[in-house]
């Protein structure tokens, strides 16, 4: 199994929304917050490239950082997640690199910079979850939804509460 940087995203920020993506049922091209966010890191795009290594799409890379862009920090957990996920599979290349995280508009946090970095715990806990999610995205039906404050404005909301 391929995990990606998606994934990891949307496993930490819901899982059934991970579990449903990962079984091609994506609705996320209904959302109009989802759209916003996608022609924002299509301009980026443009202007600085993307660049693809295996199964991971990485926004910019430099000399020492990998740097993902977000329209917000609705959820920084997963968004870091997902940064951390690139580190990992980096690393494994032998490519080392720290992540910075850049979003457009901050909402929740007070700054618009985030930054992280791989250490033997981390990596090891990284591992872990990994394996914990290539399990569970194998699981022959959804986890049930569990409603939190965000979810409203979420692409999958219809599906799981209407």
């Amino acid at each position: 199994m391929m995990l990606t940087g998606t994934l990891v995203n949307y496993y930490v920020h819901c899982p059934r929304q991970c579990w449903l993506f990962y079984h091609k049922l994506n609705l996320e091209d209904n959302s109009e917050d989802v759209r916003i966010g996608r022609v924002l890191h299509a301009l980026n795009s443009e202007k600085d490239g993307e660049l693809a290594i295996d199964n991971i799409k990485l926004d910019k890379i430099t000399d020492e950082y990998v740097v993902e862009l977000k329209k917000s920090d609705a959820d920084l957990n997963a968004a870091m997640a997902q940064i951390q996920f690139y580190l990992l599979r980096l690393a494994q290349k032998g490519i080392n690199r720290k992540g910075r995280l850049e979003v457009w508009e901050k909402n929740k946090q007070g700054k618009k910079v985030h930054y992280t970095e791989l250490n033997e715990e981390l990596v090891q806990q990284l591992n872990k979850q990994y394996a914990e999610m290539e399990e569970f995205l194998l699981s022959p039906v959804p986890p049930a939804a569990n409603l939190k404050t965000g979810c409203k404005r979420c692409a999958y909301y219809e599906y799981c509460y209407i």
